[in-house]
């Protein structure tokens, strides 16, 4: 008990005497926090935007003749071969007709000497609603081109695969963010302990002399690092939460809010960010003081 009371008095003691370097270490941990689940904020919505899709992700096989029972089972066993889907369903020249009558609505007319079976039959694939499946979706309408009695496969093509380029774009912008995280975070955290040690300097060594352990020592440090992060983290995420909530209500209208619901983190994720940001102020801040002290 005692220990843990002289542990914390001197992570207090330390954290007041440089409070200045220490209020600019918490700011970069908060902007680098800000900025990394900003992005990863947007890179999870996408996602989620992405597996919403419905019948935006649809390829149409058109078919030069109707199928029967054989040949629908032959077209859906080399379809699932490829890749797995959703469902199959196909869709017969009246069907088809049907369809496109009641698009018309009250232009229906223009109908009337057309005969019925005069729109092809075709195959509706759709795909899993996920970003794998994205990815591969050009490549699964060049393979059902390939079959036996395709005339052509229809998708939204640009859609596809400007919505796609777009998740593997912010993609890597997490991927820096992240990266920018950990590199500032222990940076600065280093470059606190560093100051704080020069500070303390002649302290220390009168520790070490009077049989002070190692834990005594760099245990403070650990402490100081864990708190900035924990700090840090908090403070960034609470940014991050304003920043959405004025972005939805001033940003989000109602036709995006009809299509799209935008969330926040989860309590778990989170959590989570706190977590790792803590573990990798107290990781960087141990690993500084031990490279500095050399014992």
């Amino acid at each position: 008990m005692n220990f843990l009371l002289a542990v914390f008095s001197q992570t207090w003691r330390s954290i007041a005497e440089t409070w200045r370097t220490q209020l600019l270490s918490l700011i970069t941990i908060t902007l680098s926090v800000l900025i990394f689940t900003f992005f990863y904020l947007v890179y999870s919505n996408a996602l989620q935007v992405g597996s919403r899709l419905d019948n935006d992700l649809r390829l149409i096989v058109y078919l030069d003749e109707q199928p029967d029972a054989n040949l629908q089972q032959e077209y859906q066993h080399k379809i699932e071969k490829f890749d797995q889907v959703e469902r199959i369903e196909f869709v017969g020249k009246l069907e088809a007709y049907d369809r496109f009558k009641g698009q018309l609505d009250d232009s229906q007319d223009v109908l009337k000497d057309i005969p019925k079976d005069f729109l092809p039959p075709s195959i509706e694939i759709y795909p899993r609603r996920n970003l794998e499946s994205l990815s591969r979706i050009k490549g699964f309408s060049e393979y059902l081109e390939t079959m036996p009695g395709v005339l052509k496969v229809q998708y939204g093509r640009e859609w596809v695969e400007r919505f796609y380029s777009f998740i593997q774009l912010l993609r890597v912008v997490v991927f820096l963010s992240g990266s920018l995280l950990i590199l500032t975070t222990t940076f600065m955290i280093g470059h606190s302990i560093r100051l704080t040690v020069f500070s303390r300097k002649k302290e220390l060594e009168l520790l070490r002399l009077v049989g002070a352990s190692n834990s005594y020592i760099r245990v403070p440090f650990f402490l100081e690092g864990a708190l900035l992060g924990a700090l840090g983290s908090t403070a960034g995420i609470a940014a991050l939460y304003l920043l959405f909530r004025w972005i939805k209500t001033n940003f989000a209208g109602q036709a995006a809010q009809g299509m799209f619901s935008f969330s926040f983190f989860s309590t778990s994720s989170v959590c989570m960010i706190i977590v790792l940001s803590i573990l990798l102020c107290a990781g960087g801040s141990f690993v500084s003081i031990r490279k500095i002290l050399s014992v």
